[in-house]
């Protein structure tokens, strides 16, 4: 095992710690604790919400996005200014990945707004524009959704897997191997995650966890016993745990029922953005927000259906060590719209 890689791996554990708390403040408020330098027992999600979001209109704002996305990550990294977060998370000469899900379609999908904003702040702190490549499994699926696909000079770079293809030789864990994206392995020093929170019709929830299914060349495979424990063996894979630094889920448009493709009876305008560098607390949070979502409508809970999401416990678990998945020691910090 390489230093760097036990390094990381105590660093992510560290990020791991857990706690019990449920904070609500309206705009930007300092937080009981740094992230990074949380209390032992505590992990922490992040909810920005702007019921305003998206003003008359049915897409959201871009200028409402960025202030959503600032205020979310302030209040995360217990910072005053918006760049001040971003200069912890990466540093100038790194290569960073921001892996969205354009599965969904235009309608559920990593919002291009949403991730146009990561980008603006990821340049100010310092990355070049040609040193952010937002990708996901297909080009083609990326374009539909609204990214433009380039590998220009000096921009912004965006492009599928299906242009770069996937590795020779498998990487494998427990129940996992799998040909990992050239993506990942050649052009990421750091990870970003964008999901998107919504329902699944195997796995009960996709969101954080099971984003990483972009990442490999069979997917399909892994779909049985509701994606369990194939979720969590695949989030071992040192190339992902050592190069993800922070999940952002896209929460302004969800689904309850009916996923993971957009069908727009069954989703709803969340109009919020969810933070933390725990993915299973933040799955674990995101899952309950489907389920009050699903008893509001007069559904019956994942478990009844059949299709609790049993990999988020397995995440958790002593073997996988993830991060948390007990409630008691998961703090939600919720952040309202700016004044």
């Amino acid at each position: 095992m390489s230093h760097r890689y036990e390094t990381s791996r105590r660093d992510f554990l560290k990020k791991c710690a857990t706690g019990v708390a449920t904070l609500r403040v309206a705009g930007k408020v300092p937080l009981l604790e740094a992230a990074g330098q949380q209390a032992p027992g505590k992990s922490r999600v992040v909810i920005a919400r702007d019921g305003l979001l998206r003003g008359t209109g049915a897409k959201v704002d871009p200028n409402r996005v960025l202030s959503l996305l600032d205020r979310a990550m302030q209040s995360f990294f217990d910072l005053d200014h918006p760049a001040e977060p971003w200069k912890k998370l990466v540093h100038t000469g790194e290569t960073v990945g921001i892996k969205v899900n354009a599965l969904g379609g235009r309608g559920l999908s990593s919002s291009v707004q949403l991730v146009e904003a990561i980008c603006e702040r990821l340049q100010e702190a310092g990355i070049k524009a040609n040193d952010i490549v937002v990708w996901d499994r297909d080009s083609d699926e990326l374009e539909r959704v609204g990214f433009h696909v380039s590998t220009a000079a000096n921009r912004v770079q965006c492009f599928g897997t299906d242009r770069m293809g996937y590795e020779e030789e498998l990487s494998a864990y427990g129940s996992v191997g799998s040909r990992l994206s050239k993506i990942l392995t050649q052009h990421c020093d750091v990870l970003i995650n964008v999901p998107v929170l919504k329902d699944h019709d195997g796995a009960g929830v996709t969101i954080a966890l099971k984003n990483m299914y972009g990442i490999i060349h069979n997917p399909n495979k892994y779909h049985p016993n509701g994606c369990n424990p194939y979720i969590a063996d695949l989030n071992m894979l040192p190339e992902i745990r050592t190069k993800l630094r922070l999940t952002i889920c896209d929460a302004t448009t969800a689904s309850y029922e009916g996923g993971p493709g957009y069908k727009p009876e069954f989703c709803w305008k969340n109009n919020a953005l969810m933070v933390s560098q725990d993915p299973v607390a933040l799955d674990y949070t995101g899952w309950q927000i489907i389920e009050r979502k699903r008893a509001e409508k007069g559904l019956k809970t994942l478990e009844a259906d059949g299709r609790a999401p049993h990999y988020i416990a397995t995440a958790a678990d002593q073997q996988h060590r993830l991060g948390t998945d007990d409630p008691r020691r998961i703090a939600v910090v919720e952040v309202g719209a700016a004044a």
